[in-house]
């Protein structure tokens, strides 16, 4: 039996979660930007490591529209996700600042469970050198769902420390 998670990805909007999820899902990049209203829902399995059993677990990605901001966590959205993948974009210094918001508020609403926070578009900012804060309060991930560069890690990191956590 497959082991099922429920992940939200959370950023403002235009950061990329839509076109994250879609590289890692159908490995491929759509230059047709679409808004997301309300949440679109995406599976795809992975393999764990093998020091994790090398077993499938089911990822359920709920790309959020990037307009509900703190709402979200009021909302029934929200109930049962086992962790969090919170996006900023490269090119847009202050969805930093809102990126380590977002994972915060997460983190209160929803203890012990992990979170991913993600720089993304790094093809888009002179080869990922981007300005983060020096003393920043969580690890940052970055990424470019363009090129598929770092994805596939960001999903199976999250995979990973869900099935860790028992989650």
């Amino acid at each position: 039996m497959t082991h099922s998670a429920k992940i939200m990805l959370l950023g403002e909007i235009g950061v990329g979660k839509t076109s994250l999820a879609n590289r890692f899902v159908f490995d491929r990049f759509e230059t047709n930007y679409k808004t997301t209203i309300g949440v679109n829902v995406l599976t795809h399995d992975i393999v764990l490591p093998p020091e994790l059993g090398g077993e499938k677990m089911r990822l359920v990605l709920w790309d959020t529209d990037g307009d509900f901001g703190e709402t979200l966590f009021a909302s029934t959205y929200i109930l049962g996700a086992a962790g969090a993948i919170v996006v900023s974009d490269a090119t847009r210094p202050a969805s930093i600042e809102r990126m380590f918001k977002l994972a915060d508020a997460f983190a209160t609403r929803l203890p012990g469970r992990p979170i991913a926070c993600v720089v993304n578009k790094t093809d888009l900012s002179h080869h990922g050198a981007i300005s983060l804060p020096t003393q920043s309060p969580r690890e940052i991930l970055r990424t470019s769902a363009r090129t598929g560069d770092g994805v596939a890690m960001l999903f199976r990191t999250i995979g990973s420390a869900i099935h860790r956590r028992g989650l």
